[in-house]
């Protein structure tokens, strides 16, 4: 008499799995480092300053009048803000029938459309990017951070900064070996321009790159006994002659930048922050919107720097 099995029986519940498995990166590091500001107009303006240079040409005769007044007006700097936008749509009865992983559809494709703006974002506030009023038929544009870092930077002699900050893009030249050396003298650069690097954003090589710098490859746990030795292979902090550094690698960004970052001198301006409308109903299915405009503050480009046109192969 055969055995009756599973191969013939029917009726069988499915076996599906009540979790949806996702490994998409959502981490925003630049944008969770800076602040959050308001914007009250698509083009957002602050105003920046600086000292007069220290001289040692200031000595005044005993019983002098008083010198001329050297006074000079503050810089006004402004950007663009940017809508991003993403649109859902589902049917009334997918919404309704019962479903693996998650309760609402519409709740779920709401999250994953939210999440994809702010990757989107993080990638164009990293992007190489020059701010853009748009029109009619055109979008505004955002000036991205490469787009404003001016000051502080070492290029490929083909490379080339912005002409204008805010407004011009970077020209990509001829990629080299990044070195602790590059860095070093960009550090330097964002001290002597009176700035406090705080973190050294790069990719995912570059912080592979980083880590093989000199200074880490003898480094291991002591342990005692039969106990494994682990060897200390990746760098998170980069002490330099001007204080410490936080090496935070960023899926986002692109690989041939090394972007040295105090965070307190950028903000995004929101003019209007993450927001959900519902779109008018055409029939039997709900269309909602997610939507944002912010723009790129830079507070003062000097107390950033960047280290451009890098092979970060190992």
């Amino acid at each position: 008499m055969p055995t009756y099995t599973a191969h013939s029986a029917i009726g069988q519940r499915e076996d599906l799995s009540d979790v949806i498995y996702s490994i998409s990166p959502t981490e925003t590091p630049f944008m969770s480092s800076v602040g959050k500001t308001k914007a009250t107009a698509v083009y957002h303006e602050w105003q920046t300053d600086s000292l007069a240079a220290a001289t040692t040409a200031n000595a005044a005769v005993e019983g002098a009048d008083a010198s001329d007044a050297t006074l000079s007006p503050t810089t006004r700097l402004g950007n663009y803000t940017q809508i991003l936008q993403k649109t859902i749509k589902v049917s009334g009865t997918l919404d309704t029938v019962n479903k693996a992983g998650r309760k609402s559809e519409k709740a779920y494709q709401l999250a994953k459309a939210s999440q994809e703006i702010k990757r989107d974002l993080e990638t164009i506030l990293l992007s190489n990017q020059g701010r853009s009023a748009g029109d009619g038929s055109n979008a505004r544009k955002m000036g991205s951070l490469l787009s404003w870092i001016k000051t502080n930077s070492s290029a490929q002699t083909n490379g080339g900064d912005p002409t204008t900050i805010g407004v011009s893009t970077r020209t990509d030249g001829n990629t080299r070996t990044f070195t602790e050396a590059l860095l070093k003298s960009v550090v330097a650069e964002v001290f002597v321009s009176g700035g406090s690097p705080k973190v050294l954003m790069v990719g995912a090589t570059g912080k592979q790159k980083v880590s093989s710098f000199t200074g880490i490859a003898e480094q291991r746990f002591n342990v005692t006994g039969n106990a494994p030795t682990t060897i200390i292979g990746a760098a998170d902090i980069y002490v330099s002659d001007f204080g410490n550094m936080a090496v935070v690698p960023n899926r986002f960004m692109r690989t041939r930048d090394a972007l040295i970052l105090d965070p307190e001198y950028a903000a995004i301006a929101y003019l209007r922050p993450f927001q959900t409308n519902e779109l008018a109903k055409a029939g039997d299915a709900d269309k909602t919107q997610i939507l944002v405009e912010c723009t790129l503050e830079v507070k003062n480009e000097a107390a950033h720097g960047i280290v451009a046109d890098l092979d970060m192969s190992l």
